[in-house]
């Protein structure tokens, strides 16, 4: 990575290219021919140059000298800011360093004296080892005595790090051999942070003389003579601490810069990078909030950081979980500064991992048209093409990130799912391989790897595979799939061609299934349930209590709106609802809590925002979820209906109009069961029925299993017995153990677990006109029938 120091020299260099008067500044047409020219493929319109021309000269005001323009350190900012690429630009422009500007002073391995008097380095010295920190104009030391503190602090780390490399405990990884779960490594400036991650041992003796000292270096700053200077020195005090990755330190002086210029923006940006870095989401976006308070207070002076503060505490969120609110806030950045393409990328993978896969690919696109070669666009717009259907493309991206990067972990995990789902087992084998060259711990990387090559019909591969995922981690998964490979090679069934070794199935048609008894369920319904019971598992609903619902209905104040009917509503932004979902389930971890708001806006919000304004009728929601939370089925429609009184058209009455409830199933339809549903929802738009319904009426509408959504019987048989085992049993198709609910045929003796059941399909060896089964919940039920049979028996016997 280019050094502040390089950075600089060629900004410096593009500048002078295109200052064709030699006046200092960049004036618009001057400008002008620099966008066109660091942009070679795009061709510009006069509209959206004077556009481009127009936000620049705003945004940074400060930095114009008249009718010269820009000036140079207004040029810097700018990429500063991440408005362009600095490297990309150099390159594209076709321009050199002069010999003389990569001469330097070189980083001192080793302290040379115990002396800090000593260790005084020259002017130029100390200026050309500043700009490596100093992260733009606008962060320059003030006073000469901050100098001192820094060159002081730079010894000190110095010797910490000698001493500390001696004892072989200072460490240095790259960064790139690892890959990221979400898209936040890039805080402030590009330059900021090292590829390199250092690793400080914190708890010996060294590192405690050097916050000692530190300490009094503090206290020195804070010892000057205005408040104005104390400011100046820690935040100089911060920055060092920064760069080198004592993020903990760092933070303090930070703080400290925060409590003597409260709203100066500064602080509190680099307060929250502190926090961020250190896993500290929620105090992060705390930060960022007061330095976005500050930056609107302060009007243009701090206009310029307003894109990044935006960016940064759309990062924080997303640390949270919280990816519909960092979507917000990422637009902003991009609204501000309309070549930001870090905002453009951030937007695309958040709007990926809210499902709003068109959306996101259209952002990342963008991104990369700006930055060419961004590896982790293209890595994330690879997956947005995926889930759009669009595989052979997605292949091709997935495949730039890798050449862009060969140990971008993410795009050769991806890939390999990729050509999972295409069937191409041996390339997906080839991939994960490669994912487990950079990370040889990942679990999911060598269980998938396992998969595919079960896929490709190396079973002895395979075992070996999962044997060694086993001794990684020890989920229970693990112990099903390994068994499964057992049952495979005992019973040695040929490939069906299914991903998990499937042996050989048919399909039956649904006529053809007969149930035994009135407790065993029908098959078409539970493959309905079956869904709604995977999407409670994806968004954790199931362990959310249903009286939270009411509790938040008596908590939350929602002012009245008018939707384009002219019908009152409680309707809410689907950020805002976001938040509402956080303390629903708060119990879950960021990134489940991520995986939750997708299942979430993919089936439901995009079903309730049928206009695409991006609100939600809150009531409506809220009746929606009730069915599915965890409680009493009675008490789940209590609050479904209590949710219909709480929206404005029905609140104060005891009884809630029957258009209403009509709707209401239909919604519940139209998401849950959308085979039914979709088609029907269109009839509910012009009801005139004025008429009101009670409770009980509601549970009749709500319990009917043609009209209503009687498939909630299901669902809590599922509910109830999902977990249950059937000792060694296993499913006559998929050979997996049964869990669940254990499908009996009563002429030809198989099994089939829940979702076999549900889609049919049978071994081709049992060929009959028509299937007869029998549900058991547990081994009890199936030895208690089989007792009966036997006593049965024994009566008809002479």
């Amino acid at each position: 990575m280019a050094t502040r120091g390089s950075r600089s020299e060629k900004v410096k260099r593009i500048f002078q290219q295109f200052d064709n008067n030699r006046d200092g500044g960049l004036n618009r047409d001057e400008m002008a021919a620099l966008v066109v020219a660091v942009n070679p493929r795009v061709k510009f319109s006069d509209e959206q140059i004077n556009a481009i021309l127009d936000e620049v000269f705003r945004t940074y005001g400060e930095f114009i000298d008249g009718e010269k323009g820009l000036t140079y350190d207004g040029l810097l900012r700018t990429y500063d800011d991440g408005a362009g690429d600095v490297d990309r630009d150099f390159d594209a422009l076709g321009l050199e360093l002069y010999p003389d500007e990569n001469k330097g002073a070189s980083i001192v391995s080793e302290a040379s004296s115990s002396s800090i008097a000593d260790e005084r380095v020259t002017e130029s010295q100390r200026k050309q080892r500043t700009t490596a920190w100093a992260g733009s104009p606008h962060h320059e030391i003030v006073f000469d005595d901050t100098w001192k503190l820094v060159d002081e602090l730079e010894i000190l780390l110095k010797r910490l790090q000698a001493k500390q490399a001696k004892t072989g405990k200072f460490k240095s990884d790259n960064f790139d051999a690892y890959s990221d779960a979400g898209w936040s490594r890039e805080l402030g400036p590009s330059a900021e942070l090292s590829e390199k991650k250092v690793y400080w041992e914190e708890t010996g003796p060294d590192y405690g003389i050097f916050v000692k000292e530190l300490g009094a270096l503090r206290s020195r700053a804070d010892g000057a003579r205005s408040r104005e200077e104390a400011f100046d020195g820690q935040m100089a005090i911060g920055r060092v601490l920064y760069e080198h990755q004592l993020f903990k330190e760092a933070l303090i002086s930070f703080k400290r810069s925060c409590e003597l210029q409260p709203m100066d923006v500064r602080p509190h940006f680099r307060a929250g990078n502190c926090l961020y870095v250190l896993g500290k989401y929620k105090e992060a976006k705390e930060e960022f909030l007061l330095a976005l308070e500050a930056a609107e207070a302060g009007g243009n002076q701090w206009g310029y950081l307003l894109p990044q503060i935006y960016v940064n505490l759309g990062i924080a969120l997303e640390g949270e979980g919280m990816v519909l609110s960092a979507c917000e806030y990422y637009r902003e950045a991009a609204i501000l500064c309309p070549t930001h393409f870090r905002a453009l990328k951030l937007l695309g993978s958040a709007l990926f991992g809210v499902g709003e896969y068109r959306a996101a690919a259209k952002a990342l696109e963008e991104a990369i048209f700006m930055k060419t070669d961004y590896a982790d666009a293209h890595c994330d717009l690879g997956s947005a093409l995926h889930a759009l259907g669009e595989d052979e493309r997605a292949i091709e991206v997935f495949q730039k990130a890798i050449d862009l990067k060969p140990g971008h972990v993410d795009a050769l995990y991806n890939l390999g799912g990729l050509y999972m789902d295409l069937g191409r087992f041996q390339r997906a084998s080839e991939m994960y391989t490669r994912v487990l060259a950079v990370w040889p711990n990942h679990w999911r990387a060598q269980l998938n790897k396992a998969v595919s090559l079960l896929g490709a019909g190396e079973t002895e591969e395979a075992k070996k595979a999962l044997k060694e995922a086993l001794k990684m981690t020890n989920r229970v998964e693990l112990h099903d799939a390994i068994y499964h490979l057992k049952q495979l090679q005992k019973k040695k069934v040929k490939s069906n061609g299914g991903a998990n070794g499937e042996g050989a199935f048919v399909i039956v048609e649904p006529s053809k299934f007969k149930t035994v008894g009135e407790k065993t369920t029908l098959r078409q319904d539970l493959g309905s349930a079956i869904q709604i019971r995977a999407f409670q598992r994806i968004t954790r609903l199931s362990r959310c209590n249903v009286d939270l619902l009411k509790k938040e209905m008596n908590e939350i104040d929602v002012p009245v709106t008018y939707s384009g009917g002219g019908g009152p509503q409680k309707s809410i932004r689907k950020p805002n609802l976001e938040g509402i979902l956080r303390r629903l389930l708060s119990f879950l971890k960021p990134e489940t809590f991520q995986g939750a708001v997708k299942a979430i806006n993919e089936r439901i919000l995009s079903v309730l925002d049928e206009t695409g304004s991006g609100r939600v009728d809150l009531g409506m929601f809220y009746a929606v979820l009730a069915p599915i939370c965890n409680g009493p089925p009675n008490k789940r429609k209590r609050i479904a209906f209590d949710a219909l009184l709480w929206r404005p058209v029905n609140e104060g009455s005891s009884q809630i109009r029957k258009v209403d409830a009509v709707q209401y199933i239909k919604w519940l339809r139209a998401i849950y069961v959308p085979s039914h549903g979709i088609s029907e929802i269109l009839e509910v738009h012009g009801e005139t029925d004025s008429s009101m319904v009670s409770f009980s009426e509601f549970l009749t509408m709500f319990d009917d299993p043609d009209w209503g959504f009687g498939i909630m019987s299901t669902l809590l048989k599922l509910e109830n017995g999902d977990r249950n085992r059937h000792g060694r049993r296993v499913c006559a198709v998929c050979r997996y153990p049964v869990i669940g609910s254990r499908f009996r045929e009563v002429k030809s003796h198989f099994s089939l677990c829940n979702q076999c059941y549900s889609e049919g399909k049978v071994p081709p060896s049992f060929k009959q006109d028509e299937y007869k089964f029998k549900e058991y919940g547990s081994e009890a039920e199936a030895m208690k029938d089989k007792c009966m049979y036997f006593t049965l028996q024994s009566h008809e016997s002479p």
